[in-house]
């Protein structure tokens, strides 16, 4: 039985579609399409049932899924257990989304040397999607990124980055720090996205109200927003990491906004199943990473 077409199986099952099975898969849908009808073939029974564009497993696909996903985890164990065996890296390539290399990789990678005084560290900045295809064929070890529903991946919860309103010294929701989403609702604001379904949370609080928000500036960047709230051009929504310093400082001053208590971007730290795992144990034994 050939394995690839148990990977193709799974994952299809995974996504839900033989398309999106393709793409992860970086192979052609007729492609993945002959792996499957090779399988049935080998099993002498129909896996999916179509409908439309829609596809669902068969009762025979049903029973055989477990037993694939089995296969499939111990054929990706045992390839790593043997390449571990046969050479030690001396060189970890880590992925990471820009808010991550900026704020929180310096620490990490302190933390990473003082365990493994011998190894060489690489930083590779990407979007999250970026950093699925670059683990996916091994170009990275590693990654901090959005957490990612991969059958092949390992997601473990790394961090998880409060956001909140910050206004800029002398503002007078400063002196009160706290206030509705109505309390704002005239404000010039600054919105800073990352595409996140976190981001997306914070734009449907907006809805609540009569009217749009007055957003002035809207960035991709949180150094920009950062920067432009600095210089009093507006307030924003931040993480609350990137403004850190500019807290402690006194610079910027967090208001917290009842309707959106409890939102927070969420890092987490992506393997390949049964890979790397002496790395992400290190990074993980304490607890993943505490804001100090």
């Amino acid at each position: 039985m050939n394995i690839e077409n148990i990977e193709a199986f799974v994952y299809i099952n995974h996504y839900g579609s033989f398309n999106k099975a393709a793409d992860v898969l970086y192979l052609s849908q007729p492609t993945v399409t002959a792996r499957i009808q090779s399988l049935e073939r080998e099993l002498d029974c129909r896996l999916f049932d179509r409908f439309g564009k829609q596809i669902h497993l068969t009762d025979k696909g049903k029973q055989f899924l477990p037993y694939a996903q089995q296969i499939l985890q111990i054929y990706q164990k045992g390839r790593h257990r043997i390449h571990s065996k046969r050479t030690t890296p001396n060189e970890l390539r880590i992925g990471c989304t820009v808010s991550v290399s900026n704020y929180l990789m310096p620490r990490l990678l302190m933390r990473l040397n003082e365990r493994f005084a011998d190894l060489k560290f690489k930083i590779i900045t990407a979007t999250t999607d970026e950093l699925a295809g670059k683990l996916a064929s091994r170009e990275i070890d590693l990654a901090f990124a959005r957490k990612l529903m991969n059958p092949a991946f390992q997601s473990y919860s790394f961090f998880e980055d409060p956001i909140r309103l910050y206004v800029y010294k002398g503002h007078p929701l400063a002196a009160a720090g706290r206030a509705s989403i109505r309390d704002i609702r005239h404000e010039k604001l600054i919105f800073f996205e990352c595409g996140s379904l976190d981001w997306m949370r914070i734009h449907r609080v907006f809805e609540s109200l009569e009217q749009p928000p007055n957003i002035v500036f809207q960035v991709d960047n949180s150094e920009t927003a950062k920067k432009l709230v600095l210089q009093r051009a507006g307030i924003c929504f931040l993480p609350g990491l990137c403004v850190q310093q500019e807290v402690e400082t006194g610079a910027l001053v967090p208001v917290d906004i009842t309707e959106t208590m409890g939102i927070a971007l969420q890092t987490s730290l992506i393997t390949l199943n049964g890979e790397h795992t002496e790395f992400a144990e290190a990074l993980l034994e304490r607890g993943g990473f505490v804001l100090n």
